[in-house]
C-alpha cells in the first residue's frame, strides 16, 4: 500500500494540494480550521486561523481572518479550482479556558458569515463547544475526519512526586 504525504499546518498557515495520497491535518483548540475543495477539478486545502479580524485600526489585526480566507481561496484559484465549485468544512473553535473571552466563539462567527456572505456552501461543520480537535483532511475529495482531544479542564489533578532534599554540601538546588 502507497503511503501518502501528510502536511501539517499551524496557526496563520494554510496548504493546498491536488494530490490523491496528500492528507492535510492540524490540531484546533479555539482557532479554526477551513477546508475548502473543488469536487470538479480534484483540488482542495485547509487554512488554520488564530484570530478573526480584528476590531483595531491596525492592519495586521484586520487581516487575520480575512487575509487567511482570501490567501486559501486564491492558492486554490491559482492552481485551477473554480470559485462557484467550492464546498467548505469548518472545524475547532472551542472556548478552552472558561471565564476568559471566548475567542473560539468569535472564529466561529467568523468562517460561518464568510462562507455565508462569499456564498460558499458550509457542507459540515463541527464548531465551538470546549475540546480541542485534531483535524485530518483529504483535499482531492473534501473527505475529513476529526478526533475530539481531552478538556484541559477534565484532565485529573494528580500531585507531583515528593522532591528529596539533599543536603551533600556538593549539590546545587536550583530554583
Amino acid at each position: 500500500m502507497k503511503r501518502g504525504r501528510v502536511l501539517h499546518i499551524t496557526q496563520g498557515e494554510y496548504a493546498v494540494s491536488d494530490c490523491p495520497e496528500t492528507m492535510i491535518t492540524t490540531v484546533l483548540g479555539s482557532c479554526v480550521a477551513s477546508c475548502f475543495w473543488d469536487p470538479v477539478s480534484g483540488l482542495g486545502g485547509m487554512n488554520h486561523i488564530l484570530l478573526p479580524d480584528g476590531r483595531g485600526g491596525d492592519l495586521i489585526s484586520k487581516s487575520h481572518g480575512t487575509n487567511a480566507m482570501e490567501l486559501l481561496i486564491n492558492a486554490l484559484l491559482r492552481r485551477g479550482a473554480e470559485r462557484e465549485r467550492l464546498k467548505a468544512k469548518l472545524f475547532g473553535g472551542a472556548r478552552m479556558i472558561a471565564g476568559l473571552s471566548d475567542i473560539g466563539e468569535a472564529n466561529s462567527v467568523f468562517v460561518e458569515e464568510f462562507c455565508h456572505r462569499e456564498n460558499i456552501p458550509c457542507v459540515a461543520s463541527s464548531l465551538r463547544g470546549d475540546a480541542g480537535r485534531r483535524i485530518q483532511f483529504w483535499p482531492v475529495t473534501g473527505k475529513a475526519r476529526q478526533q475530539t482531544l481531552m478538556n484541559v479542564s477534565e484532565i485529573p489533578e494528580v500531585a507531583p512526586p515528593p522532591v528529596e532534599t539533599k543536603t551533600s554540601g556538593s549539590e546545587v538546588e536550583l530554583f
